[in-house]
């Protein structure tokens, strides 16, 4: 596991977005692995950017996102759908068909299969939830592997109520996410972690026990891993890393 710790978010972000455009411009045919988040705007904004000025092409590229909301419908304004297409689909050359959403699939293993059609996921970005969840992979005994329906913590729901007019209650109750098998099973994975808030929990993910209770701490398992920070995320770490 690489840790990269920069200055600020705005560097950090800016860092993950160009290693995304490098990424697509030495293989434009990637299958990426994608996440939302209030942390991935910014990276996302600066893809954006990046595609205008001609350094990240996204034509030949596919996409499977992490997660999605479940009985919300796609052009729902809270869906992780329209959160894609809203910050980057809609803004870039991605080819609609090329898309995918776990919500999307009639089968939570016809997720599964679509991937697996692709080639497997070339480079997964995903952020970290407070209580440690990767996608919507919540802290528990143990941990579905592949795609699956989950019930989702009071902490997630409060963390995605910006989605839904900052109303906890109107965030659905259950999703579908990504398992954490087929993350792990990507060739290469991205962390991406920002703020004071998310410090402890960093610790505990890439420092601390490898636990189903954590479960970005089964990334330390994985042979092909960036964890990048700003200051205030490795504010528990820093120290053992210099």
């Amino acid at each position: 596991m690489q840790v990269l710790v920069l200055p600020s978010e705005r560097r950090a972000t800016a860092a993950v977005a160009g290693f995304i455009g490098r990424t697509l411009r030495h293989t434009p045919d990637v299958v990426l692995g994608l996440p939302t988040g209030r942390t991935m705007i910014p990276v996302y904004e600066e893809l954006v950017r990046l595609h205008r000025r001609g350094r990240a092409d996204f034509r030949k590229a596919t996409t499977f996102n992490l997660d999605e909301f479940s009985s919300v419908r796609s052009d729902h304004p809270g869906s992780f759908s329209s959160f894609m297409r809203r910050h980057l689909f809609d803004r870039v050359n991605l080819r609609t068909s090329s898309a995918h959403f776990p919500g999307g699939a009639p089968r939570t293993d016809a997720y599964d299969e679509s991937i697996e059609r692709a080639g497997g996921i070339d480079l997964c970005l995903v952020g970290l939830g407070l209580n440690g969840h990767l996608g919507f992979n919540e802290p528990a005994a143990a941990l579905a592997p592949r795609t699956h329906r989950v019930r989702l913590l009071s902490a997630t729901r409060r963390a995605n109520a910006y989605l839904f007019g900052g109303r906890i209650a109107g965030v659905p109750s259950f999703a579908v996410s990504m398992g954490i098998g087929t993350i792990l099973r990507s060739r290469a994975v991205v962390l991406l972690v920002t703020g004071s808030s998310k410090a402890r929990i960093v610790k505990r993910a890439i420092a601390g026990p490898v636990t189903t209770r954590v479960p970005a701490s089964l990334l330390q398992a994985h042979p092909n891993v960036v964890v990048v920070l700003d200051r205030r995320a490795a504010a528990h770490i820093r120290r053992s890393l210099s």
